[in-house]
């Protein structure tokens, strides 16, 4: 039973005593003394039934039905037999019960079964036939099986109302972080192009510049026939046609970079024109800081990923680098991006001769908004995106320090689909192992390079 309405019950049982007094005629003790134990029984029940466990709670509710039947006895007995009025009522009583205990069916059946038991014995007390007091008993346990049935049926609309909200829910709180997701995605994107920002207005004002200037001597040429040089005028043409063609190209990296893909699908792409897109746009903020070498083999097997998101990640480690390597280097930085094929794998690497990562800092690299950086460029978000949209794909993403100095992010693409859940720990060790390898060929390299010299 609720506990609400039990207390509610226990405090109209008691105030129904007036009802006893206008029946009777007089006030009668005894059945004031009844309504008082009906209604502790009721505050009881409601008490042990707070924390009590499924079996308990099952005893007290056949205990309170057997209790409620014995008083509801008592009245009907001090209030005058079954020539009471309350008599009449007597049928209702397991109905009531029972529809009231929506949690057990103890209280029902109980109050049930001794009603029946002790209406029937009154009966015949009182010298009604044998046959009279069983069809008034059988009357009892049928008007019980309803209450019970009635209880069930509630029970059963209520959990499937129970199970409605909380589905409900549960797809509310998945459409809001879908859409929280959507929202972090874009946040790091216009992050990312408001660093860029200073960079493209410097770049654009170059051609726009010389388009300007050229189209001033074609002006002066053609239109005022100086007579000057083909030569000079188709000179003239070709940087016209450069400038404005960095401008569309430069426009066009932003609107494709910028736009939203989260309903995108993997499919099969060629890692080197990911990598030249990334690098062209990252050339315009990598211009005066580092220089950018990209050794990415056009013959690679192709990668299943989602091309503006791969293109998106591998930006944003480039401009990671541009921002380690600025302050750090005197225009000699290097950033080199390569790639190489690893099994059923592509592996993409990104260095930087920066100072690299503290050790107290790289295991920290892929917490959600933490930084190195100062607020305005930086949100702390970079690389944890980056590395869940490359497990998206089904690879991995991994960070550590160059032997000869500077940083390494090492990207693990897969040539074909496959489950992020069941490939992620293989890759991570083929991550580290083909870090490692990397490493020691850098070094070698370097060493046969110095004996040539």
């Amino acid at each position: 039973m609720r506990q609400r309405t039990l207390a509610l019950f226990a405090v109209m049982v008691v105030l129904l005593y007036g009802v006893d007094w206008l029946a009777l005629g007089h006030a009668s003790w005894e059945m004031l003394g009844v309504r008082v134990i009906w209604a502790l029984s009721m505050v009881l029940t409601a008490l042990g039934m707070r924390r009590a466990r499924p079996l308990q709670a099952r005893l007290i509710s056949a205990s309170y039905g057997v209790v409620a039947a014995l008083c509801y006895l008592g009245l009907v007995a001090f209030g005058g037999g079954t020539r009471s009025g309350y008599f009449s009522f007597f049928p209702a009583l397991p109905l009531i019960v029972a529809m009231a205990s929506t949690e057990t069916f103890g209280a029902g059946l109980t109050c049930g079964i001794v009603s029946a038991l002790g209406g029937g014995s009154m009966m015949l007390a009182a010298g009604e036939s044998l046959l009279a007091a069983f069809l008034w008993s059988l009357v009892m346990v049928v008007l019980m099986f309803f209450g019970m049935h009635g209880g069930l049926q509630f029970r059963k609309v209520r959990s499937a109302e129970n199970e409605a909200l909380l589905e409900r829910s549960r797809r509310e709180a998945l459409e809001k972080l879908a859409e929280s997701e959507r929202r972090r995605a874009q946040s790091e994107k216009l992050a990312t192009i408001g660093r860029l920002a200073a960079s493209v207005a410097h770049e654009l004002n170059n051609p726009i510049a010389y388009v300007r200037s050229n189209l001033v001597f074609l002006e002066r040429e053609v239109l005022l026939a100086a007579g000057g040089s083909r030569a000079e005028l188709s000179e003239a043409l070709r940087d016209v046609n450069a400038g404005v063609e960095r401008i569309r190209q430069i426009a066009s990296d932003l609107r494709n970079f910028s736009h939203m893909d989260e309903t995108e699908e993997p499919s099969r792409c060629v890692l080197a024109e990911v990598v030249q897109d990334a690098a062209r746009l990252a050339s315009v903020r990598l211009k005066h800081v580092a220089r950018l070498q990209v050794e990415v083999p056009s013959e690679l097997p192709e990668v299943h990923v989602v091309r503006r998101r791969l293109a998106q990640v591998i930006l944003n480690l480039l401009v990671n680098a541009g921002d380690a390597l600025e302050g750090h280097s005197r225009g000699d930085g290097e950033i080199r991006v390569l790639a190489r094929a690893e099994g059923e794998f592509v592996q993409l690497l990104i260095e930087d001769t920066g100072p690299g990562f503290p050790e107290e800092v790289l295991s920290r690299l892929f917490e959600p908004f933490f930084t190195t950086k100062g607020p305005e460029k930086g949100t702390g978000i970079g690389l944890m995106l980056s590395r869940e949209y490359v497990e998206q794909f089904g690879g991995t993403l991994t960070a550590a320090n160059r032997e000869e100095g500077g940083a390494r992010l090492c990207i693990l693409l897969p040539t074909r689909p496959s489950s992020p859940a069941q490939s992620a720990p293989s890759l991570r060790a083929l991550a580290g192992s083909t870090a490692a390898d990397s490493q020691r060929r850098t070094a070698a390299s370097r060493s046969a390079s110095g004996a040539s010299a």
